[in-house]
This record gives structure tokens, C-alpha cells and sequence, in this order.
């Protein structure tokens, strides 16, 4: 199986990257070959690529600049992610791409459900929300999956910043009333080749669709930042405290869901997929980022 990736650099393709099973190529596209803001570069990228799904990973990420500058926030996300849809339609190839809880307003005292209503507050999750909308109005033969949180050792993530903070100080103040599912890039790789295969060989309108796809469990990220000083602990850092503080104590430019909980419960029920609980592969992440190369695991230290 052939899968064409849209980005090159970023914590989901690298993992993609890292771990293609036997018989899957990854053909991972971004800049200059790959542009998501300029239609006929999108076009002319995956049709060369000649893949037989189509996985669209890359995005305006930069949430609080994109406040300032929400254009170019919905020109890579909204559409560009019309324009990768556009090709998969005449590629007639399956779309997977990925979103975010921030489509969500956070108000809900419980995980979102797939179909409730979207209430994006931020220009980030407006572009996201933008895009699914168009992927949907475009090309039926989709599986657009939201997440949240993401973690690796690649790229920039919680886990990468509390670690760097914990260098240097002995105590870090930590939001504690925003509540979600930390989630592994690589678990979220997993799920996305096992959803490839399944929407390359079935053409069930029950496989298509919008998915939550998640870690198990969850946390605040005070609760995050905890579990990730004490994994460090174990790698011989010294410890860490956290102080707990309001959201209104950490002020960005971009509101961030209070609850950002997501309820995985159709992505098992119609793939049978359930992502690990983000503690397990936390543990993972922090090893390979801490521990000595040569008491890394063979799989880890590849």
C-alpha cells in the first residue's frame, strides 16, 4: 500500500515515517513540492505521487499566532484540506485526515461525541472545523479523525517543553482546570495504517466519516506534567513540583477548550481500535528521550 503524506517534518509523519509496517510506502510531500495554500501544486504533488490512500497530517498549527493572522491559518487548513479532497475525488483514493478537539468550545461536562455541535473559539479551530467541512462537501470517501494533545519525541510537544523546563527549575506552574486525552503520535500512527487498509479494501459508508481518535484516559495538564517529571525521576532527573494555576492565570492569545475530553467509543465500535492509555506511552516517550542509548530497547533506539 502506497500512502502519499502531506507534510515532512512534522510529530504524526515522522512517526509515519518511523513505523510503516512491511508493504506500506510512505511518499511524504511538503515545501516546495507540496504548498496546501496553492491549489495546483496540491494537485500536481499527489497526482505524481501515484499512492493509493491519501493521509492529509499537515497544518497551521501555531494556534495563538494564528489569532493575529487567521487568513493564513484558513488557507492551509481550510483550504488546502479542500484542495487535498479535490484530488482524492479524482484519484478516487481514500482521504484520512487528521483534526482537532478545538472544533469543540470545551463548555460540555462530559467527552465530546462525534456529532455534537461544533462551536470553535479560537482561529485555529475555526480553520480545522473549516477544513473537515470541505473534505465532507467534497469527497464522501473519508475518515476524518480528531485529536488531541499529541506527544512525541519529535517536533515541538508538552512532554519536549516540560522536559526542557525541568533542566533548570526545580518547581513549574502548570494550567489545572483544561481537561483532555493525551495522545501519542505513534498511537495515532498505528490507528491511521490499520484505518488505511480497512477504507482501501471496504467500501462500507460506515467506515467513512468523522472519528475521535485518542489516548486512554485522561488528565489536566497539571496531572500531565506530574506523570512526565515522575517518568523523568526514574531516568535520574532530579524532581520537579507543580503548582497548579487557573487558565486565567496563563494567558494566551487563543482560548483553549476547558474540556477537551473526546469520547473514542464509535472509532472502536466500527474499527475496533482503542488506542493505549496515555500513561503507558508516555512512559515509552520519556525513555527515549532520557534514557542512555544503549539502554534503550532495539525498537526504541532504531
Amino acid at each position: 500500500m502506497r500512502l502519499a503524506v502531506t507534510g515532512l517534518h512534522g510529530q504524526v509523519v515522522s512517526a509515519m515515517i518511523e513505523r510503516a509496517p512491511r508493504g506500506v510506502e510512505i511518499i511524504a510531500l511538503g515545501r516546495p513540492r507540496l504548498d496546501l495554500t496553492v491549489r495546483d501544486v496540491v494537485l500536481a504533488a499527489l497526482r505524481a505521487a501515484r499512492c493509493d490512500v491519501i493521509v492529509n497530517v499537515a497544518a497551521y498549527t501555531e494556534v495563538d499566532k494564528a489569532e493575529s493572522e487567521p487568513e493564513a491559518a484558513m488557507r492551509v487548513n481550510g483550504e488546502g484540506a479542500g484542495y487535498v479532497a479535490e484530488i482524492a475525488a479524482e484519484l478516487r483514493a481514500p482521504l484520512l485526515h487528521l483534526s482537532t478537539d478545538y472544533v469543540f468550545d470545551g463548555a460540555l461536562d462530559r467527552p465530546y461525541r462525534e456529532d455534537d455541535p461544533t462551536a470553535p473559539n479560537s482561529a485555529y479551530g475555526r480553520s480545522k472545523l473549516a477544513g473537515e467541512q470541505r473534505i465532507a462537501s467534497i469527497h464522501p470517501n473519508h475518515a476524518i479523525l480528531r485529536t488531541a494533545w499529541v506527544y512525541s519525541p519529535f517536533g515541538a510537544n508538552f512532554v519536549k517543553t516540560m522536559l526542557r523546563v525541568g533542566e533548570t527549575r526545580g518547581e513549574a506552574r502548570v494550567v489545572a482546570d483544561q481537561r483532555g486525552n493525551p495522545t501519542s503520535a505513534f498511537d495515532i500512527v498505528e490507528a491511521l495504517f490499520a484505518i488505511a487498509q480497512r477504507l482501501r479494501a471496504d467500501p462500507s459508508p460506515a467506515l467513512r466519516g468523522i472519528f475521535h481518535l485518542t489516548g486512554r484516559g485522561e488528565a489536566t495538564w497539571a496531572e500531565f506534567a506530574e506523570a512526565i517529571f515522575a517518568e523523568a525521576v526514574a531516568h535520574g532527573r532530579a524532581p520537579v513540583s507543580v503548582r497548579p494555576i487557573a487558565t486565567a492565570d496563563y494567558p494566551t492569545a487563543a482560548r483553549r477548550p476547558a474540556n477537551s475530553r473526546l469520547d473514542c467509543s464509535k472509532l472502536a465500535a466500527t474499527f475496533g481500535l482503542t488506542l493505549p492509555h496515555w500513561r503507558d506511552s508516555l512512559k515509552s516517550c520519556v525513555t527515549r528521550l532520557l534514557a542512555p542509548q544503549d539502554a534503550r530497547s532495539p525498537s526504541l533506539a532504531e
